[in-house]
Parts: structure tokens; C-alpha cells; sequence
């Protein structure tokens, strides 16, 4: 079965930057994205440049912009976000049925989540791109509700995916989370912003101090939504409990120096963890049709993966009792 990434060829893609303005060189370098498909392409003047082509059929025209006008918009606040280019006032083109985005080249490793000085300074940064989340607030990208998504995201996986042996404990698990969650939240309405969404360290380019632009600097907005704040926040965290609570009030302590931190929302922490896990889960099982997923994730579709779910979801409803 054909997929429509099949028909992204090299000479489609190079013929893409030459059509809006960037001179290609024919240096094409695959870079690591599933959802998408992104590559480092060579132009004949200049740096080379990063080319993101979107995935027919995930977001809308009007959703990407509205996401490209909000990484600008943070640019022109002073925030290290890698912004898309324009040309001629665009940021978003189209070329042999595929959409696509053109970035600057950014250099930098993954941050050290382990180092203090790393997740004050991310704590900072934060603080300031949550001054401004809503400023331009989201209208046509989603909102993150962590019932009803897990509630989604369980649905599909029971129905379709799970192994048959684990299936029925797979459900029944599912209910008692939802309901614990229920439970753990209920009365609580807690404000939305414009977050990242994805904030985890892959997507943060770091650049030591005494270089251009030293510190974080973020990438892949791809899964920015309207949420509450903390879901930029717990996927800095690692570790024990001890030690995910010293990592929390480090980030605090840089976070404070802008806004009052969220502290009421570190109930969400727990059930943020959960829906990723769920949600993660389904994507995968909606993208098993694309070539590059069963390679990637061949532990996906094995009796002994579905097990281990099982056992994690217990140990999480036991956590909410």
C-alpha cells in the first residue's frame, strides 16, 4: 500500500525551495521526524536551511499559520523560538500536493536536565513565553482536555489495537483512570495559554553561554495548543519523586523571576504523564500505515508491549487512589 510521503521525491522537494526563492544546491540531509518529514537542504548561497513538509490531512491551512504567526510574534518578544521564514509575507507553500515551511539552520544539543543552571534558565525562558501565551491567543488550533482525550485516544486503542489477551484489562483500567481522574480534578478550572506543547528536551536547542544566543532556544511547534501552563513544565522533570520535586522548584526559582508559578497546578502533573502516555500510544497505532513507523517502533504490536501497558496503567490507578 502506496503512503502519500512515497511520492516526496528528492527532486520534489528541491523543486519546492527553488520555487519560492531558495536557491538548492542538491545537498539534501534526512533529519529525525516522524510526524512530518523534515529535511537540511543545501542552498548555492547562504547557510542551509531546514524544510519541514507537513503531513496531509493533520492540520488545517488556517491551523499552521495560525501557529506560524504565534512563533513570530514570540521572535519579535525577544523569545528564542526558531521561527519560520517568510518570503513575500508567507511562511507556508505548497508544491506537488505537499505543504511545507521553510526554517533557519540552529545549532545546539539538548539541555542538561540534571544541571540546575540548565532548568532555571528553562524555568526564565518559560516564564516569559507564558507572559504572552495569551496574547495571541489560538482560535483555530485545539485546547488540551486531558479527560476527554485519554477518553478518546483509550477508545480507539481498545477497539482496534490492543492485544486481544489484555484487552478487556486494558479497558477496565482505562475506566478506573478516568474516574480517579474525574475525582482528582474535579472543581479544579485552571487558565489556558498558548503553550509548546511538546516541551521535552528534544525539542530544545541549547547553546553554551559565550556563543551567539547562548541558552535554550526552541524548535517543532508543530503540537502547540491552548492548555494550562504546567504542560510546558512536567516534561522537564525526571527522575524519583524526590528528585522530580527538587527539579520542579528549581525551574520555580527562574520561573518566579517573571510570573507567580502555577503551583496549583501540579495536580495536573500526574495526569498530564498519563494522557501522554495514552495519547502517544494512539498516535502511533493511527500512523502504523506509514512506512516509517514499524521499523522504528517494531515493539509496538507485540503481546509483551501491551502486557507491560497493563501494569504500568495499574500502578498509575493505584498512584490516584
Amino acid at each position: 500500500m502506496s503512503h502519500p510521503f512515497d511520492h516526496l521525491t528528492p527532486d520534489l522537494m528541491l523543486d519546492a525551495l527553488d520555487g519560492v526563492g531558495f536557491l538548492t544546491d542538491g545537498r539534501l540531509l534526512a533529519l529525525n521526524s516522524f510526524e512530518n518529514r523534515v529535511y537540511q537542504i543545501g542552498q548555492e548561497e547562504g547557510p542551509p536551511v531546514i524544510v519541514k513538509f507537513y503531513r496531509p490531512q493533520r492540520w488545517s491551512d488556517e491551523q499552521i499559520l495560525e501557529e506560524h504567526r504565534f512563533s513570530l510574534f514570540l521572535v519579535e518578544r525577544d523569545l528564542p523560538v526558531v521561527a519560520p521564514l517568510q518570503r513575500d509575507g508567507r511562511t507556508l507553500f505548497e508544491h506537488g500536493g505537499f505543504r511545507f515551511a521553510v526554517f533557519p539552520r540552529a545549532g545546539g544539543h539538548a539541555p542538561e536536565l540534571a544541571n540546575d543552571a540548565h532548568l532555571e534558565q528553562l524555568g526564565r525562558t518559560l516564564a516569559r513565553w507564558h507572559a504572552c501565551g495569551n496574547d495571541r491567543p489560538y482560535r483555530r488550533r485545539p485546547t488540551l482536555d486531558v479527560i476527554a482525550d485519554i477518553e478518546k485516544a483509550a477508545a480507539q486503542l481498545t477497539e482496534e489495537v490492543v492485544d486481544l489477551n489484555y484487552r478487556g484489562q486494558y479497558r477496565d483500567l482505562t475506566a478506573a483512570l478516568v474516574s480517579r481522574l474525574r475525582t482528582h480534578l474535579a472543581g479544579r478550572d485552571f487558565p489556558l495559554l498558548n503553550v509548546h506543547g511538546d516541551c521535552h528536551g528534544g525539542n530544545i536547542l541549547w547553546r553554551e553561554y559565550g556563543e551567539t544566543g547562548g541558552g535554550p532556544h526552541f524548535v517543532d511547534l508543530d503540537d502547540s495548543v491552548r492548555a494550562p501552563a504546567m504542560q510546558d513544565l512536567w516534561m522537564l522533570l525526571s527522575g524519583e519523586q524526590e528528585e522530580q520535586r527538587h527539579q520542579l522548584q528549581v525551574v520555580a526559582r527562574g520561573y518566579e523571576l517573571f510570573l507567580p508559578f502555577p503551583w496549583d497546578q501540579s495536580v495536573l502533573i500526574e495526569p498530564l504523564r498519563i494522557r501522554r502516555m495514552i495519547c502517544h500510544d494512539a498516535w502511533l497505532a493511527q500512523r502504523w500505515d506509514d512506512p516509517a513507523f514499524p521499523p522504528a517502533f517494531p515493539w509496538f504490536d507485540s503481546p509483551r508491549y501491551w502486557q507491560d501497558r497493563v501494569t504500568t496503567m495499574a500502578e498509575q490507578v493505584q498512584r490516584l487512589s
